[in-house]
């Protein structure tokens, strides 16, 4: 018996979780006190994390533009987190890839740029943010009335990757209650999961960034001890290795290949990386290439540095918290790349013990985000939850000689404050230039520069005389701002950081400038592409299925479902989104008790000759495959 939901329009939004993941992204809500992944029409809850741009203007995202991607390799972006708040000339723009780069122009922030269809050029925060409207629609298409979001980052994201991040999920429309470090979402979903208490490790490898963190779980109070990680490590990292072993084996140099054929190689990559979870040897195959055997021991050679580049990051994080190994009550796994064996093993042996994997790694950290965002929103029981975070890395200001003062040091818990005071080292100086930098290294060359900014008006004084006292705070999102007094004048000065690898206030409001102004236009030429993606893919089945089964057509039904299927393929020739939809509609009519039909066919050919106990083992091996496909 089907269960209806009914729309009350008087109910309060719900408020959701999103972790845009490297990936595959989702989106959740919390449903009877639980939470809960929002599928969209196929069952499906993760959303690959790819964009494509294409040459009419339409932007494709999820599983349509991974289709996209072999054809399009230059002009389909995937793993655009993996450059968020970098600049144009960071080694990962160098990586193994299809992509052109854009460089910036005069005057622009020196930001990543994606040379994509053509002429346009895109930043990874509005691809993201193509991410991120498409979970928001999902979210609206079950939900009806969405409210605010918690957005979810790695916990070693820096200042300039987390503004980007709220910058791109801004140009979504969404309003963000709170940025939310990934490991700590997970530890909130599993805590609350299973009610239990203990000191505990959250290792989040996921497709591009890798984060630990060890907290403590005591009654509801999630309190980080210490994090630690890598944003450019992850299963990414797995693909181009294994790529560059088929290169090698295929007789090709890497720096010659065309972006088709480094996408093509990648793909096989990762589906090779996928099947090697069960399988102890594959075949990788390249279209118009040989075939290439791939062992799962030749695989777990190649991500070994890989695997001891995380246990680096873990020792320090546990010797941070003042731990070690066998004070560790549990090890939490999150992320799809913890799903290759090689990396369960290499946590057992590096904590001693099994990891917990009992809750889907793929979805947890969105489940906790919803959480967080219920509570945020004042629908959950806000007593029976503190979240308890820290900075991942220390925040400094320049001194004398270009070394580093170490104001906030990492691991210190959010929101939080700390001040220092400086002098001059001229005699008549009328001005501080502040320098902000985040990192652990001694020398501001080594850290990431945040801003600069200079404090004026000072009194000309002798060397020595000023007091200059800079306050750096940190909010709950991991956000900083910067406050400098002179304390002798009052004189003083306050700015939000905007780093310089991200997008300025001007170009962001902008885009949300452009984004409303086009919005309608926008939909409609969405709705168009959507509409004939689906005419396509509809008419393809019914014509596959006409001719694989065809002797199970009554008399005229092949007729009435050819017509049905001409009159698709000419709306969709059309411009018309609504005239699409009916021909697609009246074309499921069509075919209704024809599928049924099939349907019944297929059943009985899968389930004849063996017992009930043959099938129901067939059907949770099959579920298994499909799993292990999707990851």
């Amino acid at each position: 018996m089907a269960l209806f939901e009914i729309f009350d329009p008087k109910a309060p939004p719900h408020p959701i979780g999103i972790d845009l993941g490297t990936t595959n992204s989702l989106v959740a809500y919390v449903k009877n006190e639980r939470p809960v992944a929002v599928a969209d029409c196929d069952l499906e809850t993760l959303v690959p994390s790819v964009v494509a741009y294409l040459p009419n203007g339409d932007v494709v995202v999820g599983r349509r533009a991974v289709r996209l991607a072999a054809e399009h390799p230059r002009d389909t972006i995937v793993s655009a987190k993996r450059f968020m708040g970098r600049g144009s000339d960071d080694p990962e723009t160098r990586r193994l890839g299809p992509y052109e780069f854009a460089e910036p122009a005069a005057g622009e922030a020196n930001t990543v740029r994606f040379k994509v269809a053509g002429s346009r050029v895109v930043t990874p925060v509005e691809v993201s943010a193509e991410i991120l409207r498409a979970l928001k629609a999902q979210a609206e298409d079950a939900l009806r009335n969405v409210g605010g979001a918690v957005v979810t980052v790695p916990a070693y994201f820096d200042d300039a990757q987390r503004q980007a991040t709220k910058d791109a999920a801004r140009l979504a429309g969404l309003e963000v209650l709170r940025l939310l470090n990934e490991p700590t979402a997970a530890a909130l979903a599993y805590g609350l999961e299973k009610r239990t208490n203990g000191t505990f490790a959250v290792y989040d490898l996921g497709g591009g960034t890798f984060d630990v963190t060890i907290l403590l779980l005591d009654d509801g109070v999630f309190q980080v001890r210490s994090t630690g990680g890598d944003s450019q490590l992850g299963g990414d990292d797995m693909d181009r290795a294994l790529a560059r072993e088929l290169l090698a084996a295929l007789g090709f140099d890497e720096q010659r290949q065309t972006p088709q054929l480094i996408r093509l190689v990648l793909d096989e990559a990762r589906r090779a990386k996928h099947a090697l979870t069960t399988l102890d040897e594959v075949e990788a195959e390249v279209p118009g290439q040989k075939r290439v055997k791939i062992t799962r021991a030749r695989f777990e050679e190649l991500i070994r540095p890989l695997l001891e580049r995380t246990g680096l990051a873990c020792r320090r994080a546990l010797k941070d918290a003042g731990h070690k190994p066998a004070d560790i009550d549990g090890v939490i796994l999150v992320g799809g790349a913890t799903r290759v064996p090689a990396v369960r093993r290499y946590v057992a042996e590096l904590f001693g013990k099994e990891p917990l994997a009992d809750i889907d790694p793929d979805q947890v950290v969105a489940l906790g985000a919803a959480v967080q965002a219920d509570l945020l929103a004042g629908q959950g029981r806000t007593d029976d939850v503190l979240l308890l975070d820290v900075i991942p890395l220390s925040l400094g200001i320049e001194v004398g000689g270009g070394v580093v003062d170490k104001v906030l040091p990492r691991n210190s818990t959010t929101p939080c404050v700390a001040r220092a005071t400086y002098t001059t080292q001229e005699d008549k100086q009328t001005g501080f230039e502040i320098h902000v930098v985040q990192g652990e290294r001694e020398m501001v060359a080594d850290n990431r520069s945040l801003a600069r900014f200079t404090l004026k008006g000072i009194p000309p004084m002798p060397a020595g005389m000023a007091r200059l006292e800079v306050a750096l705070h940190v909010d709950a999102d991991g956000l900083l701002s910067v406050h400098a007094k002179e304390l002798t004048t009052a004189i003083e000065q306050t700015v939000t950081v905007k780093p310089s690898y991200g997008l300025d206030d001007a170009t962001v409001e902008k885009m949300l400038l452009d984004a409303l102004d086009h919005g309608e236009e926008d939909l409609a030429v969405r709705r168009l592409a959507e509409g004939r993606v689906d005419a396509s893919r509809i008419v393809a089945a019914a014509r596959k299925g006409l001719q694989a089964d065809g002797d199970l057509l009554e008399a005229g039904e092949r007729a009435r479902i050819e017509a049905a299927c001409d009159a698709l393929d000419e709306a969709s020739r059309g411009d018309e989104p609504s005239r699409i939809r009916a021909r697609i509609d009246a074309l499921d009519d069509a075919t209704k008790a024809f599928a049924a039909r099939r349907m019944n066919r297929a059943i009985a050919r899968a389930i004849e000759g063996k017992s009930l106990d043959r099938v129901e083992k067939s059907v949770e091996h099959a579920k298994g495959v499909e799993e292990a496909h999707a990851r």
